[in-house]
C-alpha cells in the first residue's frame, strides 16, 4: 500500500521525501524494522522511539513518523512525517493499512473496573446462540473463530488490534465484542475505531500509579472517552459514578440497567446460590425468568448488560436464557469440578473491591469455612495490598498469602505489605511464597 493511502485520514506535515512509495508494513518497535517499512516513533513511559531513528534508517525504513525533529542524519530517500501524537498516528495508519476492518464488523466495546471479561463472554455466547459468528478481544486473550491468541494487554496496541479485526473479517465474523481498558483509551489504541454499541459496567479505584492514571478523575475521564466514540450505550445505574454518564455525554443514546434504582432494565426477585443466580427481568413485553450459571450478585449486573446488548439485536428470549445458563468464563467465578465435591472457585479478583465482592458473596451462601488463597502483582498499585489483606482477614475464615506475578519486585516484599493489612483483623492466616504449594 502506498504511504499516501495509509495516511489518507491523518493530519501530518511532510518534512522530506515523497508519499507515493510502497510500504510493506507499519512498525513501532525499531528491532522489527525491515526494508520498505514505516517506523512510528512513539514516546513510551520508559522508551522514546525517537532515540532509535538511526537504527531504523540503517535497517531500510522507507518512512519515519515523528513528533519532533531528530538529530540523526536521515537519507533523502527516507520520507519524514511530523505529527502531533505518534500513538494517534499509529492508530489511524493501522486502520487504513488493514483496510478499515472494524467498519465491516458490528463492534461492541465494554469498559469498567470490573465485569468486562465476564460480560464480553456473555454477549458472545448470546449472539452465537442466535447463530452469529463472533470474535472476542480481552484480558484472557482473543478469539477469532476457533483460533485463540494470547493477550499482552486487555486492549491490544492499535496495530495488533486492527490486524485482529482483519483476521476476524477474513474468518467470517460479523460481530466483535471487546474489552476497552482505560489505558487503551488514554493511549489512543482504539482511536479511529467504529463502535456500534458501548457498555460501562461499574467504576471503582484501580490502575492509579505513576505508569497508569495519576488520580481517579483521570481514570474516569479516560473511560468516558469511549461514549464519545459511539451513538448508543448502556450503563449500570446503580453505580454512583457511572450513573453520571448520560448527563456527561448527551450526544450518546444511553439506556440504563440495574437492581436497586429505577432504570430501563430492572432485575427483580433475585436468588443467589453457590452455583447460580436466578432473577426476573422484562425482555420485550414479558417478565422472564433468567438463570445464570455463575454465582454472585455481580453476575446479575453482568447479565443485565448482556441482555441489554442482546435485545438491541433482537435476540430471542430462548437464546438469552439458554446461553446465560451455560456460559463459563475462565478465571471469573469459575467453579472447578473435583472428586471431593468441594466448592472450589477461581477468580481473578485483583482490586480491593473485587476481592471484597467475591468473598462477601461466597460468605453469604457458604455453610462451612471460606479459605482464600491470593497475592498481588508486582509493579502495580502498591497501596491496595494492605487493603486487600485486611479484606481477606475480615471475610475469609483462613487466608493463605502467596506470590502472584511479582515482576521486578521481591515476592516477599509484596507478601509483607499484604500481611500488614491482615494483621489489623482477627483473621487466621499463613504466608507461603511458592504459589503451587500455597494452592
Amino acid at each position: 500500500m502506498k504511504l499516501a493511502e495509509i495516511c489518507e485520514e491523518l493530519t501530518y506535515t511532510c518534512l522530506q521525501g515523497e508519499m507515493e512509495k510502497e510500504i510493506s508494513d507499519i512498525i513501532y518497535d525499531s528491532r522489527k524494522v525491515e526494508k520498505d517499512t514505516v517506523f512510528v516513533c512513539m514516546v513510551g513511559a520508559v522508551v522514546d522511539g525517537h532515540d532509535f531513528v538511526e537504527d531504523a534508517v540503517k535497517k531500510g525504513a522507507a518512512a519515519l513518523v515523528v513528533e519532533h525533529a531528530v538529530e540523526t542524519d536521515i537519507p533523502e530517500n527516507c520520507t519524514v512525517l511530523q505529527v502531533e501524537d505518534a500513538r494517534y498516528a499509529l492508530a489511524i495508519m493501522s486502520a487504513a493499512f488493514f483496510g478499515h476492518p472494524d467498519r465491516e464488523l458490528t463492534t461492541i466495546g465494554l469498559t469498567g473496573t470490573k465485569g468486562k471479561t465476564t460480560t464480553t463472554y456473555m454477549i458472545k455466547s448470546v449472539l452465537e446462540e442466535a447463530g452469529k459468528k463472533v470474535g472476542l478481544i480481552g484480558t484472557i486473550g482473543a478469539l477469532i473463530g476457533e483460533e485463540k491468541l494470547p493477550a499482552k494487554n486487555t486492549t491490544p496496541e492499535s496495530y495488533e488490534l486492527h490486524k485482529m479485526f482483519r483476521a476476524m473479517v477474513d474468518a467470517g465474523c460479523e460481530y466483535v465484542v471487546m474489552e476497552v481498558s482505560s489505558q487503551s483509551l488514554k493511549l489512543h489504541r482504539v482511536d479511529g475505531c467504529n463502535f456500534d454499541i458501548v457498555v460501562f459496567t461499574n467504576f471503582s479505584e484501580d490502575h492509579i500509579s505513576p505508569k497508569e492514571h495519576p488520580n481517579m478523575q483521570d481514570y474516569f475521564e479516560s473511560k468516558l472517552k469511549l461514549f464519545k466514540m459511539c451513538k448508543c450505550g448502556f450503563v449500570n445505574i446503580d453505580d454512583l459514578q457511572v450513573c453520571k454518564v448520560p448527563s456527561l455525554v448527551p450526544d450518546c443514546e444511553i439506556t440504563t440497567y440495574g437492581i436497586d434504582n429505577t432504570c430501563n432494565l430492572l432485575a427483580k426477585d433475585i436468588t443467589i446460590t453457590n452455583s447460580y443466580v436466578d432473577f426476573k427481568v422484562k425482555i420485550g413485553d414479558k417478565n422472564e425468568r433468567v438463570k445464570v450459571g455463575i454465582p454472585g450478585r455481580f453476575s446479575v449486573y453482568n447479565s443485565l448488560a448482556a441482555i441489554s446488548v442482546a435485545s438491541r439485536f433482537n435476540c430471542s428470549v430462548e437464546n438469552i436464557q439458554e446461553s446465560l445458563l451455560n456460559v463459563r468464563v475462565p478465571g471469573r467465578s469459575e467453579l472447578v469440578d473435583n472428586e471431593k465435591e468441594l466448592t472450589i472457585m477461581i477468580d481473578h479478583a485483583h482490586t480491593p473491591e473485587s476481592l471484597e465482592n467475591i468473598l462477601s458473596t461466597v460468605r453469604e451462601y457458604t455453610q462451612g469455612k471460606v479459605i482464600c488463597v491470593f497475592g498481588c502483582g508486582g509493579d502495580r498499585d502498591a497501596g491496595k495490598r494492605s487493603i486487600m489483606g485486611e479484606i481477606s482477614g475480615i471475610y475469609a475464615n483462613h487466608t493463605i498469602i502467596t506470590s502472584d506475578n511479582p515482576r521486578s519486585e521481591k515476592p516477599e516484599d509484596i507478601i509483607s505489605q499484604i500481611e500488614k493489612g491482615i494483621k489489623k483483623t482477627k483473621g487466621s492466616y499463613e504466608c507461603i511464597t511458592d504459589r503451587k504449594k500455597a494452592i
